[in-house]
């Protein structure tokens, strides 16, 4: 059964300064600050719906750094989904914070009240482009707070970003690997996409600031995916969900972007497997698990058309293993 959350976001609000890419307002089309009843009316919104599973949907608290707002509001917005946790309306609460917003303190107090996951936006793990980019903190800060949520018995999530400022393809590889290395059990990629009202925009329309192109954010997010893949850490993201169109500048947003990091991974696998193989060019048939016929194809037929460009003419079969094949028609 897939685990859902039901979101309510805190835009900005907690967060000691603005990072150079970041408008809640724009990725979330949010502005207000939500109370206690806001919260209650997000639970029971989700609850009344037919198929609702109370042992997979976690109450989730994102869009700013949740553990560095006003304590007296952090603990009203908590009491209130602690109070569905209690009664096992929901199975836990998930909340999104910054590397320097946690400490013992802090731990104790999310721990008293439900909280069962905690997600750290890292973005880098270099600190240069931390600073580059304004986040006021370092590689270090995610390290020593990792360990002090492990320690403590919540679930891990970290979250990281490509196309960063001052960043390179080669330093977000960099990123993936120290995350790896600090074994989360959730991973979040966000490409990073230029935004009105933001530092990055300013860098952007002067020239200094050049981001991703689709092409190129989708091959590095592809590469990223295999990586925790082989470590078993599960990536729960791809991508923002949305974006106000009236605030969007650049960058490599789609609205199916991790479908199409899904697809290129199965196109480089046709391809080692080819390569491996020295598969002849002709007429190939590619078997796929139950429900991947589409990643394989990839989105617009983008996996046919490219390996027809190649000389493989191809078509795609599902079939009841959880490995791709391929053979010679």
């Amino acid at each position: 059964m897939r685990h859902s959350n039901i979101s309510v976001f805190v835009p900005h609000i907690g967060c000691p300064n603005r990072c150079s890419f970041c408008n809640q307002n724009t990725i979330t089309g949010q502005v207000k600050v939500p109370n206690a009843n806001d919260v209650e009316a997000a639970v029971k919104e989700v609850i009344s719906h037919p198929n609702y599973d109370a042992k997979n949907t976690q109450l989730a608290f994102f869009g700013g750094s949740f553990t560095k707002i006003d304590k007296a509001l952090m603990e009203e917005l908590l009491s209130v989904g602690y109070e569905f946790v209690k009664n096992k309306t929901i199975s836990g609460i998930r909340i999104s914070t910054r590397p320097d917003g946690i400490d013992e303190d802090i731990l104790n107090t999310l721990k008293a009240y439900g909280v069962t996951a905690i997600e750290l936006g890292c973005q880098s793990m270099n600190d240069k482009v931390l600073g580059l980019n304004r986040r006021g903190h370092k590689a270090e800060d995610v390290k020593k707070a990792a360990a002090l949520i492990k320690a403590k018995g919540f679930e891990l999530g970290l979250q990281m970003m490509t196309g960063l400022y001052g960043d390179s393809d080669e330093g977000a590889i960099n990123t993936a690997k120290e995350i790896i290395a600090l074994s989360p059990k959730t991973v979040r990629i966000y490409p990073t996409l230029v935004l009105k009202g933001t530092y990055l925009a300013e860098l952007y329309e002067r020239g200094e600031y050049s981001p991703q192109s689709l092409e190129e954010g989708v091959e590095l997010t592809s590469n990223l995916l295999l990586m925790f893949e082989k470590a078993k850490i599960n990536v729960i993201r791809v991508g923002l969900h949305t974006v106000e169109s009236d605030g969007f500048v650049a960058g490599p947003w789609h609205p199916a972007f991790g479908e199409m990091c899904q697809s290129r991974i199965y196109r480089k696998k046709v391809l080692e497997i080819i390569e491996k193989e020295k598969t002849p060019k002709g007429k190939l048939k590619i078997f796929v698990p139950f429900g991947c016929v589409s990643k394989m194809i990839g989105v617009k037929k983008s996996n046919i058309e490219f390996l027809a460009s190649m000389g493989y003419n191809c078509k795609v079969y599902e079939h009841n293993k959880m490995t791709l094949s391929v053979m010679v028609d």
